[in-house]
């Protein structure tokens, strides 16, 4: 009887701090403001500790990794008042000569062609434009003839893992609006739906991050890596906004729905969503960079209208808080999971760049949000 009445103590905190922690509110707009540019300070000022990389494909300021901490502070310059945050962006890309990475076709080296393009479009300088049309342009000239399959990163020209699509569509999206020319949209449509076919569970409604984890299981779990699916969920967000009505549109925002749905229902009780997301009890660690991927398009969809505010609000809320509380007092955003390619580790004192870009994201759509 002791131990039933102790089990039960336990059921019930636990229900205690899950409610307590969803009944948590988000803080006022000043707030956010306040630790978003805590977070981007302390990036900048440590911009170029992220280069001490295994892999020399990712030393470069032009990196994917790079490419998606530019992604959120370009949204972080501007809420910002102070227009330093734009000077240090317009900084690294002429570092970069305006230019996307050396893979011609490779997803990941297109990702910083985004950054170029918004500055573009606040600036409308030509020159922030021309490599990336050029590559883009070359690209649906001369379209691979990979097969739809990663094996074993032996074909990487397509989109053949999930996180390519967080890195390379909307940048077809964007220069079809930039341009008028409706054969960047299409191109993109077409591939997109390809790996849509070849990695989506449509039973889930989750993307297995490559062909290679689709029939393996995890102590009986189905592996969706939670970042895998923050790439494709934030990418749609950036996505969405690029489209004009039509079945294109329709299409990108059926999707996001039913991954919103689904995901609302893997978040845990603490706030994170677990690096397996349908195997929390084997990765108990927080994980930064998915769960902020996650807040920043469940934010960005209520804020679109796409999103019952009264359904997500509490997971927003939730979520928001647990990513804030990972922050240290200097700036640095902990638990951010090195790269990789499934569930793994994290640490309270290990960032990378890319989480701080999704956090900023985060930020920038729940400030929208705030008080």
């Amino acid at each position: 009887m002791g131990k039933r009445l102790i089990q039960l103590t336990a059921v019930m905190a636990g229900v205690f701090l899950a409610v307590t922690n969803v009944t948590a509110k988000l803080p006022e707009k000043t707030e956010v403001l306040s630790v978003m540019g805590k977070v981007a300070d302390w990036q900048i000022e440590h911009f170029h500790d992220d280069m001490q990389r295994e892999n020399h494909w990712e030393n470069r300021f032009n990196a994917w990794t790079y490419g998606a901490l530019y992604i959120g502070m370009e949204k972080w310059a501007k809420l910002a008042d102070d227009d330093k945050y734009y000077q240090f962006l317009l900084k690294v890309s002429a570092d970069n000569n305006w230019d996307l990475g050396p893979g011609k076709y490779h997803a990941d080296d297109q990702t910083v062609g985004q950054l170029y393009i918004e500055l573009y479009r606040k600036y409308k300088k030509p020159n922030m434009l021309a490599k990336t049309l050029e590559r883009t342009k070359w690209i649906k000239q001369n379209p691979s003839q990979q097969p739809m399959r990663l094996n074993n990163y032996k074909y990487t020209d397509r989109w053949t893992w999930c996180d390519a699509l967080f890195m390379a569509p909307p940048v077809w999206a964007k220069l079809a609006n930039i341009t008028g020319d409706n054969s960047y949209r299409d191109w993109m449509f077409a591939e997109y739906v390809a790996t849509v076919n070849h990695l989506y569970d449509n039973d889930e409604k989750l993307f297995y991050r490559d062909e290679h984890f689709i029939d393996k299981r995890d102590k009986g779990h189905k592996i969706f890596w939670s970042r895998g699916n923050g790439w494709v969920f934030g990418g749609l967000t950036l996505i969405i906004p690029e489209l004009p009505e039509g079945p294109q549109k329709a299409y990108f925002t059926q999707l996001y729905k039913d991954m919103a749905q689904s995901l609302i229902k893997l978040q845990t009780s603490a706030g994170h969503w677990a690096m397996s997301l349908q195997a929390a009890e084997l990765y108990p660690t927080p994980e930064t960079s998915g769960t902020a991927f996650f807040t920043y398009g469940l934010a960005w969809g209520v804020n679109n209208g796409l999103l019952d505010k009264q359904t997500y609000l509490p997971a927003i809320e939730l979520a928001w808080n647990t990513l804030v509380s990972h922050v240290r007092e200097d700036g640095l955003l902990g638990y951010v999971q090195p790269v990789g390619a499934a569930p793994g580790e994290a640490w309270p004192d290990k960032t990378e760049v890319y989480g701080i870009g999704a956090f900023l994201s985060a930020g920038s759509e729940v400030y929208k949000l705030a008080q």
